[in-house]
Parts: C-alpha cells; sequence; structure tokens
C-alpha cells in the first residue's frame, strides 16, 4: 500500500495548477458510502418569515445525503461515481438514477459516451429521511434534517461486502470517500472499516463524518479526515476559534495514523494539515449563496485530487474552487464546470508554517 496520496513531499508553495475536477476528460470511477442517505428537498422563497406563510416559488427534490452530492458532483466534474447507499428496494428506479452494477465496464456504463453516475443499493435501510432546505433570495439559508431510519440488524456488514467488491483486486474503483452521519443503532466503527479496506486495497479513502464515528475514523493509518472547524474541536477536546488553532488542533491527530486532516472553515476556505506541510486556500472574496453542500464538493475535489496523485497545492485550490462553486447552486450536489474554472483562478493557496 502507498504510503501517501499524493507525494506531498514534492509540494510546496502555490500551484497554477487548473485543477483536477474541469479537465474535460473522463476520469477514474469513484465510489461513494452514504450510510445515512435522505430525500433532499428544497423550497426556494423570497425570504423566510417565522410564524407567517411562506410562498414558495420553486421546488427540488431528489435523493441526497452528503455521499450522494459528492457523487454527483464528481459526475458533473468528469468522472464516473457510484453511489453505494443502504435502502428499500426500487430506490434507485424512484431516484432516476441506473443501477449499478460491479462488473461495469471501467470509463462507460452500458455504452455511455461520458462520464457515468449510478447508484448501488444495499438492502437494510427500510425507508428514507427526509432533509428539508429553504434557500430565501436574500441569502439565508434555514435546514430541517430528520433523524435517520433504523437498519436492519446486518446492514454494516453488507455495506462493507459490497465496498468490498468495488476494491476488489484490479477492481474498478481508485476512491473512496466515506460521508455523513449514521442512522440510529448502526457500528460507528464503519467509516473506520470501509477506509481500512480501501486503504489495504491501495486506495484513497476520505472520511467525512462527525462524533463517534470520527473519532474511530481518525485512528485509521494512512485515511484523510475531512471534518469543519466544529467537528474538529469536538474531537481533540479543545478550541478551533482561528486558523493557528485550527492546525494545531489538527497537527494533534497525525500522531494517530492519518494521512492528512482537512478541515473546511466555511468563508475562510479550508486548510490541509499533513506531515509534509500545511496548506491554506480561500477566495480572495467570500461569496454569498446556499452553504448547503459546499463541503460535499471540496470532498469530492480531495477523493480526485488524490486519485489523479496531485500535489497539495493543487488539491487545496480545487477544493475551494469546488466549493464555492457549489455555494452559487441552490442544490447540494449541484456544481457548474464553467464556475469551478473561473473560481480555480482566483484561490489563493499559502504554505503555513
Amino acid at each position: 500500500m502507498p504510503s501517501s496520496w499524493p507525494d506531498a513531499g514534492s509540494a510546496r508553495g502555490t500551484s497554477d495548477h487548473q485543477g483536477t475536477l474541469q479537465d474535460g476528460q473522463c476520469q477514474p470511477l469513484i465510489a461513494t458510502v452514504t450510510p445515512n442517505p435522505a430525500w433532499d428537498v428544497t423550497y426556494e422563497v423570497p425570504a423566510l418569515h417565522p410564524g407567517e406563510v411562506q410562498r414558495v416559488t420553486r421546488v427540488h427534490r431528489r435523493l441526497g445525503g452528503k455521499g450522494v452530492n459528492v457523487a454527483r458532483v464528481l459526475h458533473a466534474t468528469g468522472h464516473d461515481a457510484v453511489a453505494i447507499v443502504p435502502g428499500p428496494a426500487g430506490l434507485a428506479a424512484e431516484a432516476g438514477l441506473s443501477e449499478a452494477r460491479v462488473d461495469m465496464p471501467t470509463g462507460r456504463a452500458g455504452g455511455a459516451a461520458g462520464p457515468w453516475l449510478a447508484c448501488d443499493v444495499v438492502p437494510g435501510l427500510p425507508a428514507i429521511r427526509q432533509t428539508l432546505v429553504i434557500q430565501g433570495d436574500d441569502g439565508i439559508t434555514t435546514s430541517l434534517w430528520e433523524p435517520g431510519t433504523e437498519p436492519d440488524p446486518g446492514t454494516g456488514d453488507a455495506l462493507s461486502d459490497r465496498v468490498r467488491a468495488w476494491l476488489r483486486p484490479d477492481g474498478p474503483a481508485r476512491g473512496l470517500v466515506v460521508s455523513g452521519s449514521l442512522p440510529p443503532m448502526l457500528d460507528a466503527s464503519l467509516p473506520a472499516r470501509l477506509a481500512t479496506l480501501a486503504l489495504g486495497a491501495a486506495v484513497p479513502a476520505v472520511i467525512d463524518t462527525s462524533g463517534e464515528a470520527l473519532h474511530h475514523a481518525a485512528s485509521v493509518r494512512g485515511v484523510i479526515l475531512k471534518p469543519n472547524a466544529a467537528e474538529l474541536a469536538q474531537l481533540v477536546g479543545r478550541g478551533c476559534r482561528d486558523l493557528a488553532e485550527t492546525i494545531g488542533a489538527a497537527r494533534t491527530l497525525l500522531a494517530g495514523g492519518p494521512l492528512a486532516v482537512v478541515v473546511t472553515l466555511g468563508a475562510g476556505g479550508l486548510v490541509a494539515v499533513t506531515g509534509d506541510g500545511t496548506w491554506h486556500g480561500r477566495l480572495a472574496e467570500p461569496l454569498a449563496g446556499n452553504p448547503t453542500g459546499a463541503g460535499d464538493a471540496a470532498a469530492a475535489a480531495l477523493i480526485a485530487g488524490l486519485a489523479a496523485a496531485a500535489d497539495w497545492p493543487q488539491i487545496v485550490g480545487d477544493a475551494v474552487a469546488a466549493s464555492a462553486a457549489a455555494v452559487l447552486s441552490p442544490i447540494a450536489g449541484d456544481v457548474a464546470p464553467a464556475d469551478i474554472a473561473r473560481l480555480r483562478r482566483h484561490a489563493l493557496v499559502k504554505e503555513v508554517a
């Protein structure tokens, strides 16, 4: 198994790389896992006024959850992507997504001319929760998230078996992202177990979760963790109130095994802390819009860069541009490659001592 993705020792300073998410060609297959998927419903309103009748101007509904959003961003930017989710029979068809098979030809599905997005549904979750996002034209976003449904016994093992199939020797998946919360009663060590499977197959793994699940994942040698500042603070039990405190907290985790800790900072961009260096990336000016899904777009850029063996300044710049592009969309998981390319030129990446 490689000791690192990428060769961070060669990455110094600011990169002029144009980004692994908008190269204009079909990229390797990436698998994502969403243990707690959701029907994402977005209401667009002029403004939200509590206690009053709200006039909804547009409604969007589609299958989501953080890992599904990552897969959508990857697909939009040239990657084949499979979203692995637990759920009831018929879920993929209801969501309007193709059913995935591990024997799909690498790079194409059913003769498709471009990148494909498919859903691999693992039986075990009897119902899918709903998340409601109210997006105001005034730029204020309000989210209401339902709890997940308790899965059937054995669902965690079934997900592990399915991921193992995509990562089999010479298998199609060249990267793995495990994102989001866990449904009630699912073993909190599942993301760590899935990351271990990927790393054992010499495939990079990004884990974007929180709480006990993040604690387990932090002990996996070679994993890339992607918490936000609040999740990192909860994990290490210390404040992450500014960039210096955040970097210090992330560095305490490296001795436990992670290859890197990439912390999203909202309008402040993100910082990648590795054993070979630390890089902070941001836009010169923050954007107004819908932040829902910005972290998922950053995760897509991370795994795309790792799968391509890009260096850390490149990856950080790509992640800044992708997350900013997501802010411009009212729907989580939607990005415009043209926005990523434009914003990539304005991403500032600086090495931090």
